[in-house]
């Protein structure tokens, strides 16, 4: 049943959600894109996610009396993690409420006062004396005074019109610097105009943000799916592709930096920013993904031993790419760490700062490759696994990726119930709703352990009857119905048998993923102090259902499995923001030890048992 569902609007940012009744404010949140502190895990024992409910706050539960005053609460003062939504609801989220996965270079950087202290690109106007009898000093010299910058470095285009431009515009301007080298001399005073762009390179989707150089803050933000799913929704179709196809390789870069040139059009268009403004572009993605980008021929991951064709970061003109930016724009890929471990994890480390916590930890990136990164003795190894896309919504019949239509949440509480993004009809299924159903299948012991879907008359005889008249016969299938045809006003929304393979088989590539880097260890998932979930997908999951069917272990602690957000798209806006962010993506690269699972012994074993999903 597809109910009603509110609005909630979340202040300073402006972000909004439509949930059911009944969602914790943090869910909330998070379906707004916006990641929440949780030290407790969010169980209500640390008083750490308070917000101020503006309108529509519930009545306070027995842990907000614990953590908050009278006063506080008669003010609308809540805790996120238990403060329910029961109406349109307005809520402001105080400064440090919100996870500082994007700041955690604040933190863990000697003597760093922030990101902005090293920015890649800088602007600074200047007046410069012009040049009279007795001070005949060079054009540029005098430019370097004026900035106080020391010696700079300039390209012989600029160089040449520097001297007619200078005296245009009166020895009065503004100089573009990335760090000793002159980008631009612009008329008047446009310091205030400065902005790069950081983009996170999924094998599904792509997302891209809009970033003020001067203060760090996000201006404008655009997603879509990756164009190259046409020519194979995972990396390895991708690499046949370029290896069976003459012109595979410029299709594939072309459909990617085209999308990529797109969305800063349409960035620039919401933020009202010139193109010409923008003066760095960043970039994070899988292995594949980052040679595609740069047309870097990547047949060489199609093969053992799996080799990519560099480590380092990689810094070039931005119109190499065929992007539309300054002339002289920059762009700069991410580190890799080996095979398919590439950019987005190095990322994702980055912008946790992991490695400098407790351990041992786990950072998980779930989406069609599966990046895992363990902590462990102060070591740090990292292995990705091919789980498919399935938990992006493809190869699911009815999956969509997570967009407006899409059931996103499915919960059993005597009859079924979903959540819709958007608050329309109900389009299709995405990941989390994927995880959400086969778990309450599971539950309900409509889905056996070993993935088979109960036939009507294999059914439990307590089944709920709301749940029984949903296993039908759809196209030769036993399947589920989510959703009617005249809840969709179309086809129907079933979940099949084919469906729920492919989900055991995104799971079971994760999960012996974790356990295989474990093993290494000699660790056991108890002995976890932190697991961060990582990526636009793993910040929607619920614990408890991710661990019922096993893609978490079921031993580690609700407290201790926090979601991180977007954590790719984090490392590459610090990427963008700071010199010094790039210099510790290099030294985590080559700190971290890749491990291949496609040549450990004992990986086909762990998939074979992780495709099996725990007992009740």
């Amino acid at each position: 049943m597809h109910e009603p569902e509110v609005l909630v609007c979340f202040r300073p940012s402006g972000r909004e959600a439509y949930v059911l009744p009944g969602t914790r404010l943090v869910e909330a949140a998070a379906e707004a894109g916006l990641a929440l502190e949780l030290p407790c895990g969010g169980e209500g024992r640390c008083g750490r996610c308070r917000v101020i409910v503006a309108a529509g706050a519930a009545e306070p539960t027995a842990a907000e009396h614990h953590w908050l005053s009278a006063e506080e609460l008669d003010a609308g003062w809540r805790l996120a993690c238990q403060s329910a939504v029961h109406g349109p609801t307005t809520v402001e989220i105080p400064p440090g409420v919100l996870a500082a996965a994007e700041h955690k270079i604040l933190v863990h950087t000697q003597g760093a006062a922030g990101p902005s202290d090293d920015p890649p690109v800088r602007k600074q106007y200047v007046e410069l004396p012009p040049p009279v009898r007795g001070d005949d000093l060079p054009d540029v010299l005098r430019l370097e005074r004026a900035a106080n910058c020391g010696p700079l470095e300039i390209d012989l285009s600029l160089l040449r019109e520097l001297p007619g431009r200078l005296r245009e515009l009166g020895f009065r301007g503004t100089a573009v610097l990335a760090d000793r080298r002159l980008l631009d001399f612009e008329p008047g005073n446009t310091a205030a105009e400065a902005f790069a762009v950081a983009v996170d390179i999924g094998t599904t989707t792509v997302v891209a943000t809009l970033l003020d150089l001067n203060t760090g803050g996000e201006r404008a933000v655009e997603a879509r799916l990756n164009p190259q799913t046409r020519f194979g929704d995972d990396v390895l179709t991708r690499i046949l592709r370029v290896r069976e196809s003459p012109d595979g390789l410029e299709q594939l870069h072309a459909a990617i930096t085209t999308a990529v040139d797109e969305m800063i059009g349409q960035l620039c268009q919401q933020a009202g920013a010139a193109r010409e403004q923008i003066y760095e572009v960043t970039f994070a993605g899988n292995t594949t993904m980052q040679q595609l980008l740069c047309r870097i021929d990547p047949s060489s991951l199609g093969e053992v031993p799996f080799a990519p064709a560099t480590a380092h970061g990689l810094a070039f003109l931005a119109a190499e790419l065929g992007l539309h930016i300054h002339p002289r724009g920059a762009a700069y890929v991410m580190p890799v760490i080996g095979g398919f471990v590439g950019g987005d994890t190095v990322a994702g480390m980055l912008a946790t700062g992991m490695a400098d916590g407790d351990g041992p930890a786990l950072l998980l990136d779930i989406g069609t490759n599966g990046e895992i990164v363990l902590l462990a003795d102060g070591k740090l190894s990292a292995a990705s696994t091919a789980a498919g896309p399935a938990f992006e919504g493809a190869r699911i019949s009815c999956g969509m990726r997570g967009s407006t239509g899409a059931i996103e949440k499915v919960v059993v509480d005597g009859h079924l119930r979903t959540n819709v993004i958007g608050n329309v009809p109900p389009a299709g299924l995405c990941g989390s709703g994927l995880i959400d159903v086969a778990a309450e299948l599971l539950r309900h012991r409509i889905l056996t352990p070993q993935g088979r879907l109960q036939s009507p008359e294999q059914l439990p005889a307590d089944v709920l009857p709301d749940l029984a008249q949903r296993i039908v016969l759809y196209e030769k299938q036993v399947s589920f119905v989510l959703a009617s045809e005249s809840e969709t006003g179309g086809r129907p929304i079933v979940l099949t048998q084919r469906d729920l393979r492919e989900l055991q088989l995104a799971t079971g590539a994760i999960r012996a993923g974790v356990v295989i880097l474990l093993q290494r260890a000699g660790l056991e998932p108890k002995d976890l102090k932190r697991v961060m979930m990582g990526g636009g997908f793993g910040n929607f999951i619920r614990r408890s259902n991710a661990q019922r069917i096993g893609l978490l272990p079921s031993q580690i602690e609700h407290r201790r499995i926090r979601y991180m957000g977007n954590t790719s798209l984090a490392g590459a806006r610090l990427a963008a923001l700071s010199l010094r962010a790039r210099r510790m993506a290099e030294e985590l690269a080559r700190r971290t030890e890749h491990v291949d699972l496609s040549t450990d012994v004992n990986f086909q074993r762990a998939f074979a048992e992780s495709m099996i999903f725990p007992e009740a």
